[in-house]
C-alpha cells in the first residue's frame, strides 16, 4: 500500500482507572473510518506507545487492522532506543497484520548520523516491514539530517519519512529526494498545508484525531495545488493546530477527544490538562461537529 495523504496518528483511549477503553478506542477508529482518512498509526508517541504492555499493544494494533480491513495502511510504531528490540517490535508488528513500522529516531541514546543509518538499514532489512523513517529532534535528541535520509532512500524496503522539522529548508532538502518509491510526510500540522502545497505527499496529523474530515479536506485541497482553499482551510484548523502544542503530546488532543466522549486521559507520567487551558478546550470541542459538517460539503 502506498503511504500519501492524511494519516492519523491515533491517541490510545483509557479509562478514568487508567485501563484501556477498548469502546473508546472503537469509536476512535469509526470515527476515523467515516471521516476518510488514508492511514492510521497505532501506538506512535501519540499513542503513549511506551506505557503500553506487549499485550495492550498487539490487541490495539490486531484490532485496527481488522477494523480497516486492507482499506489504508496500518503503520505501527517500532522504534525503541537500541537496534536489535527495534527489529524485534517490528517483526511483532508485522505477525499482527501491520503493514509498514513507522520508526522512530532511537530515542535518548543521541547516535551519530553514521549510527542512524546503520540502524534504518538493519530494520528495513531484518525487521518484515517497510519502514517509514520519523524524524522528531525536539523529543528524541537527534536529528537525521537530510544527507543521511538522501543515503537510505534508495534501501527498497525504506519508503518514506515523517519529518516534524517545519522550516522551509528542511523540506526543501528532503523534497530534492522524493520518487515513487519514497514518500515525504509531514508530521507537523502547523506547516503541513504549506509543506504539501510544496511537493509533500501527505501528513500523519495529531488533530485528526478529532477532526478527520476536516483535515483531509485541507491534505486534500493541498496536494491538488488549490492554493487559497488549502491556506482557507489551515487557517480554520490553527486553533486546533496551536492548541494541540499548548502542553506535551498527546495531553491537548486527549482532552479534546474526553470532551467528545473518547477516553478519560493518561498515563502517567503524563497528566491531565492543565486547568488554565480547559475553556480553550471546552470552545474547541463545542465547535467540532460543525467544521466536520462543513467538511463535508
Amino acid at each position: 500500500m502506498s503511504i500519501s495523504g492524511l494519516i492519523t496518528a491515533l491517541a490510545t483511549p483509557f479509562k478514568a482507572d487508567g485501563a484501556l477503553d477498548p469502546e473508546g478506542w472503537q469509536r476512535l477508529l469509526a470515527q476515523q473510518l467515516k471521516g476518510g482518512v488514508q492511514g492510521v498509526v497505532v501506538a506512535g508517541s501519540t499513542g503513549e506507545a511506551s506505557t503500553l504492555s506487549d499485550d495492550e499493544y498487539d490487541g490495539l494494533l490486531r484490532s485496527a487492522v481488522a477494523a480497516f480491513a486492507g482499506k489504508v495502511p496500518v503503520l505501527a510504531g517500532t522504534g525503541l532506543s537500541g537496534t536489535a528490540r527495534t527489529i524485534a517490535l517490528t517483526k511483532r508488528a508485522a505477525a499482527n497484520g501491520a503493514t509498514h513500522a513507522l520508526v522512530v529516531t532511537p530515542p535518548y541514546v543521541r547516535p551519530t548520523q553514521e549510527g542512524l543509518r546503520q540502524h534504518y538499514l538493519a530494520v528495513a532489512e531484518q525487521g518484515g516491514l517497510p519502514v517509514v523513517l520519523y524524524n522528531v529532534p525536539g523529543r528524541t535528541g537527534c536529528d537525521l539530517l537530510p544527507e543521511t535520509v538522501a543515503a537510505l532512500a534508495t534501501h527498497p524496503n525504506i519508503v518514506g519519512i515523517k519529518e516534524a522539522v517545519g522550516d522551509t529548508t528542511r523540506l526543501k532538502a528532503l523534497l530534492e529526494l522524493r520518487s515513487s518509491s519514497f514518500t515525504i510526510l509531514s508530521g507537523d500540522d502547523g506547516s503541513a498545508a504549506r509543506s504539501m502545497l510544496s511537493g509533500a505527499d501527505g501528513l500523519i496529523s495529531v488533530g485528526s484525531n478529532v477532526l478527520p474530515g476536516a483535515y483531509r479536506t485541507m491534505c486534500d485541497l493541498a496536494r491538488a495545488g488549490q492554493h487559497a482553499p488549502a491556506e482557507a482551510w489551515d487557517a480554520r484548523l490553527q486553533p486546533y493546530h496551536d492548541f494541540c502544542g499548548v502542553e506535551s503530546n498527546p495531553i491537548p488532543v486527549k482532552a479534546l477527544l474526553q470532551r467528545l466522549g473518547i477516553g478519560h486521559g493518561l498515563r502517567l507520567p503524563l497528566l491531565p490538562l492543565s486547568a488554565p487551558h480547559h475553556a480553550h478546550a471546552d470552545h474547541l470541542a463545542a465547535d467540532v461537529d460543525a467544521l466536520e459538517e462543513l467538511s463535508s460539503r
